[in-house]
Order: C-alpha cells, then sequence, then structure tokens
C-alpha cells in the first residue's frame, strides 16, 4: 500500500500548480498545513505538449508524467503503484477552444475514464473538483446555495459538471472508491492564468464591464483557500461521499470587487487608474445569455458572450457546512488575496 503518494491531475494549470505546491511547500496561513510534506511523492499527471517549468520549481518530491484523461491508455503510468493513494482531480475545461464537445470530452469522459483507472489500481480516495455552475444561478442576490440545492446547470460547462460529479459520486455509492466533491466558485490568487491578469487591465484602463447596478453578489474563491479545502477533504474521514462548497467567507458584490482592485492598483502598485467603468444594462446581460445559448446549441463556444452572460447573475454560496464537517477556515479574503494576486503578476509577469 503506497499511502503517502499523491495523484495530482490538472497541472501545469492555475489550481492544479497551486497545489502541488501546497502539498510540497504548506499553507503558510494555516497551522495545521503550514509546513507541507517535502518527502511526499507528487506525481502530476500533465499533457505531453505543456511547459512543466512551474512544477519543477517546487521545493518537494514532484514526479511528472505525460498523459491525457481524455485517453485511457495514456493512464497506467500516472496510476502505476498507486494502490492507497490520494487522487486530487483539478483537471477540467472550462473555455474549450475545440467547440461544446471538449467541454464533455474532459469534464465527463475524462472524469470516467481517470475514475475507472483510479478504482482499478486500487487508489483510497478521489478528491474531486466541480464547480458552481452545476447548480447554476441564484434566484436573488440574497439567496445562497448550500449542499441541499438541487442541479440546475449552467450551460453546457455546468452540465458536463454535472454529469463528472455523477460519475464521481455513482462509484463512490459502490464503495469502490472514498470521494469526496468540492465545488469552488470565481478562483482568483497566484498562478492565474492570462484572463485574470487582462482583467485587472480592464479595470486600470475604465473597461472593467458592470452589467446592471453591480450589486448582484459573487462568491470567490482564494486559490490557498482551495487548498486547504482539498487538503482537509483527504484527511478527514467523515468527509467521504460528501460535497462541500468551498470559498471565501462571504460573497462580494460586483462592484466591491472591481473596486478593491481598482484601490489596490492606485494605493500599492502606482498605477494610474481612470476610475470609470464600462457600465451596461442588466438587459445586456441577457441577451448575451441568449446569444451563448444559441451558440452552444450550434456546438460553438465564445469566452467573451459567456463571459458577459454571467456578469449580472448572482452566483454565491455558504460555507457552514464545510467549516462544521471539515473544520474549513478560509484565512484570505478579498482585499488580501487580490494584493497577493497582484503581487505575484508583479513578480512573474511584471508590471501591468
Amino acid at each position: 500500500m503506497n499511502n503517502t503518494m499523491a495523484l495530482v491531475t490538472g497541472a501545469p494549470g492555475w489550481l492544479g500548480t497551486r497545489f502541488a505546491r501546497t502539498l510540497a511547500e504548506g499553507l503558510p496561513d494555516t497551522e495545521q498545513f503550514k509546513n507541507g510534506s517535502p518527502e511526499r511523492l507528487i506525481r502530476c499527471l500533465v499533457l505531453p505538449d505543456q511547459d512543466t517549468g512551474a512544477l519543477e520549481a517546487i521545493r518537494g518530491r514532484i514526479e511528472i508524467i505525460r498523459g491525457d484523461i481524455t485517453s485511457p491508455e495514456t493512464l497506467k503510468a500516472f496510476f502505476q503503484g498507486a494502490a492507497g493513494a490520494t487522487l486530487f482531480h483539478c483537471a477540467g475545461i472550462v473555455h474549450p477552444n475545440k467547440g461544446v464537445k471538449q467541454f464533455y470530452s474532459v469534464n465527463a469522459d475524462g472524469t470516467r475514464n481517470l475514475v475507472e483507472a483510479a478504482v482499478s489500481r486500487g487508489v483510497r480516495r478521489m478528491v474531486h473538483v466541480s464547480s458552481n455552475s452545476p447548480i447554476g444561478c441564484n434566484p436573488s442576490p440574497d439567496h445562497r446555495f448550500d449542499e441541499a440545492s438541487s442541479y440546475n446547470p449552467y450551460m453546457n460547462y455546468g452540465k458536463s459538471k454535472k454529469l463528472g460529479e455523477d460519475i464521481v459520486h455513482a462509484v463512490g455509492k459502490k464503495n469502490l472508491i472514498e470521494t469526496v466533491i468540492i465545488r469552488p466558485p470565481w478562483f482568483y490568487g497566484p498562478d492565474q492564468p492570462p484572463r485574470q491578469t487582462l482583467f485587472f487591465k480592464m479595470i486600470r484602463d475604465g473597461k472593467a464591464p458592470i452589467v446592471g447596478d453591480g450589486q448582484n453578489m459573487r462568491s470567490m474563491a482564494y486559490v490557498d483557500n482551495i487548498c486547504q479545502g482539498m487538503l482537509l477533504s483527504e484527511l478527514v474521514q467523515e468527509a467521504a461521499g460528501k460535497t462541500y462548497w468551498i470559498a471565501d467567507e462571504r460573497p462580494y458584490t460586483m462592484n466591491e470587487i472591481v473596486d478593491t482592485i481598482e484601490a489596490l492598483l492606485e494605493k500599492e502598485f502606482n498605477q494610474k487608474c481612470t476610475h470609470k467603468r464600462m457600465r451596461l444594462p442588466g438587459l445586456a446581460g441577457d441577451v448575451a445569455q441568449l446569444a451563448d445559448w444559441s451558440l452552444q446549441s450550434a456546438g460553438v463556444y465564445n469566452q467573451k458572450i459567456h463571459v458577459l452572460s454571467e456578469m449580472n447573475k448572482s452566483i454565491a454560496c455558504s460555507v457552514e457546512m464545510a467549516k462544521k464537517e471539515l473544520g474549513y477556515d478560509p484565512k484570505i479574503s478579498l482585499e488580501e488575496g487580490m494584493r497577493r494576486s497582484l503581487r505575484w503578476v508583479w513578480d512573474n509577469l511584471g508590471p501591468l
């Protein structure tokens, strides 16, 4: 039995990279996971053409295996000798570049391939990273999703992630493997992709869209808060078979999100901001949603239209069950998290 191996998909993506680093180097804001496990074998499944520099820079036992969750035959080496290990499934496609079918090939079929391989090799527990999208949008700004909320998938991404949850639930109920599902909403934090850096530039330049009055609520998840939730999901025995929302302590209005980033840019990063917003009526979000639905019905995905379709929606959750059952304690909230995000950009990519 190998009780120390951690199997990580989704690296060198945003969350996968951050989580692999957390496993090895620790989570400084928490006492329980402060020091990490530099001796633990962390095996990362990486697509054949992806750069591994960020993973190789982690101070720990990082093993890189080339493979693809959409190709079952490429998973053999990843699961070699993995009996008793924990699988952390972070891989997924949010903005496909090959049309709508890619949602299902990665988020549903890829998850099935991974689960079947994990079961056959005797993996002990699977921590599956899902999304808010299988549950959809809140009916009103004051509503909060919890673990009892019904499925109402938003577009094809939500449908594909819901199918992924169904697959994980099914093997868990059969006691073929222990499973824990987490649902983080909008990520932010270090190791971010270009789209998040572009969002910072849009705020600085007065091009950040506020659709409607900007009072719609959005739960966000600082990446280290998500990593804490994943680590707890591995350790807490009673979590097996459960699903948890993992996010910051409270949701924020869109106005608060944009205002916070703008203030940090100007006061702490010496960026001259225009103090403007690209204000659009709430109807613009509804029109974008209709356009998004029409395009996706034809198999076409347009990232800008999809993002605009969500900008007037409330997508907010409660983390009370994770706090109660996992001991989840999100340490970082919006201002400090965005401060660290911007510092990461300056240190790794240079000033905006």
